[in-house]
C-alpha cells in the first residue's frame, strides 16, 4: 500500500465533521446528555471545531475512566462527546482506505465480518485441518506500543496534519497504563489503531509464512495445521515478531495446540468440525442475563419492547451455536 495523501482537508471538512456529529448522537440523548451543548448549537460548535483541527489548536479532553467486569474486568476509557464527533471524523475517511490493506480473514470492527463471521470461518477451517493452534496478547489495548503505532501509521499516510493530529490522539495518556503505551478501550480510533497494528502480524502469517488456514478477531487468533511440528515452527516465528518487532507478549497460560476434535475455544463457543456449542462461561452469563432483563420488566424498569428487544438480540446471538434444545428448555421452563 502506497502511502496516501489529501486526507487532512477531507476529515476537517463541515460536511464530514456533521456527518460525524450525527454518528456520535446516535444512542445518544441529545437533550440531557453530554452531547446536549453541542447538539442546540450544532452549527457553531461544528466551525469552532474545524477552526481548532486547521490551526492546530484542538486539544482532546481528559478521558472519563470506569470498570466494567462483564464478560471480565476492564478499565473503560471514554472520550468525551466532542472528541468523540473527532474520532468518527477521522474514521469515515481513513477505515475504508486502511480496509484495504486488511487481509480476508481479520474480523474485529470491520463492516461485514463481526464475531459470527470468525466462528464459521473457524469452523470451515476445523473441517480442513486436523490440528489448531489459538493465542492471545496478554493485555493488548494497555501494551501497545505508541513509537511503533506511529512507525505504522506513518507508513500508510503522508499529510503532516493528519499525522500530528493521529500522534496526538496516539498520545493522549490513558492515566493506569502509563507513558508510551496504551490505547483506550472504549475509543472508536482504538479499534481501527487495534486492528492495523496487528495487521503487521496478519502479514507475516500470510505473506511470509504461507499459512492458508489463520484468521483473526482482535487480539485472539487461530492457525490451523497439517502437523504439530509445523505449527511449533510456525509459533517460534510468531513470537519473535510479536516480542521483537510489535513489543507484545503472546499469554501463555491460555496458549494451546491441540487437535481440532478436542473443540476451539474461540469468541465465547467451543467450535468443533461438526457442531458450535456455548461455552459454560458464555452459557452462565446467557441465563444469568435472561433472567435480569425478566426481572427488570417486573420491576418496572424496563418496558416491555425494551424487553422483547434485549432478549431478541441475545437469543439471536446465541442461535449461532448449536442451542436449540437449551433455549427450548429455557423459555419452557
Amino acid at each position: 500500500m502506497q502511502r496516501i495523501g489529501h486526507l487532512f482537508e477531507r476529515i476537517v471538512t463541515f460536511e464530514n465533521l456533521y456527518a460525524a456529529a450525527h454518528k456520535a448522537f446516535r444512542g445518544q440523548k441529545k437533550y440531557t446528555g453530554p452531547g446536549a451543548v453541542l447538539y442546540f448549537h450544532l452549527e457553531t460548535e461544528l466551525l469552532r471545531l474545524e477552526e481548532e483541527l486547521r490551526s492546530g489548536t484542538y486539544q482532546p479532553a481528559p478521558y472519563r475512566s470506569f470498570v466494567i467486569y462483564e464478560p471480565k474486568e476492564r478499565q473503560i476509557s471514554a472520550v468525551e462527546f466532542r472528541d468523540r464527533v473527532v474520532h468518527h471524523a477521522i474514521c469515515n475517511i481513513i477505515e475504508p482506505l486502511l480496509d484495504r490493506c486488511m487481509i480476508f480473514d481479520s474480523y474485529a470492527c470491520r463492516k461485514d465480518k463481526g464475531s459470527h463471521a470468525a466462528v464459521q470461518r473457524a469452523q470451515h477451517f476445523a473441517r480442513q485441518f486436523p490440528y489448531v493452534l489459538k493465542c492471545d496478547i496478554r493485555k493488548y489495548f494497555e501494551t501497545i506500543d505508541h513509537a511503533v503505532l506511529k512507525q505504522i501509521v506513518a507508513r500508510k499516510f503522508k499529510d503532516p496534519q493528519l499525522l500530528a493530529l493521529l500522534e496526538q490522539i496516539i498520545d493522549h495518556a490513558v492515566p493506569a497504563y502509563g507513558t508510551g503505551r496504551g490505547v483506550p478501550i472504549g475509543a472508536l480510533t482504538s479499534q481501527l489503531f487495534a486492528n492495523l497494528y496487528l495487521s503487521e502480524l496478519d502479514h507475516l502469517v500470510k505473506d511470509r509464512l504461507r499459512v492458508n488456514g489463520y484468521l483473526r478477531y482482535m487480539d485472539d487468533f487461530l492457525i490451523f495445521g497439517r502437523q504439530k511440528s509445523e505449527l511449533r515452527d510456525w509459533l517460534a516465528v510468531i513470537r519473535q515478531f510479536i516480542t521483537e518487532r510489535l513489543r507484545l507478549e503472546l499469554k501463555d497460560e491460555v496458549l494451546s495446540l491441540a487437535p481440532v476434535s478436542q473443540g476451539i475455544p474461540f469468541l465465547g463457543f467451543r467450535i468443533f468440525p461438526a457442531i458450535i456449542r456455548l461455552d459454560r462461561a458464555h452459557l452462565i452469563r446467557f441465563r444469568r442475563t435472561i433472567r435480569a432483563r425478566e426481572q427488570a420488566y417486573r420491576d418496572g424498569s424496563i418496558d416491555e419492547t425494551t424487553l422483547v428487544r434485549s432478549v431478541s438480540s441475545i437469543i439471536a446471538h446465541v442461535a449461532h451455536a448449536n442451542t436449540y434444545r437449551m433455549r427450548c428448555m429455557l423459555f419452557h421452563a
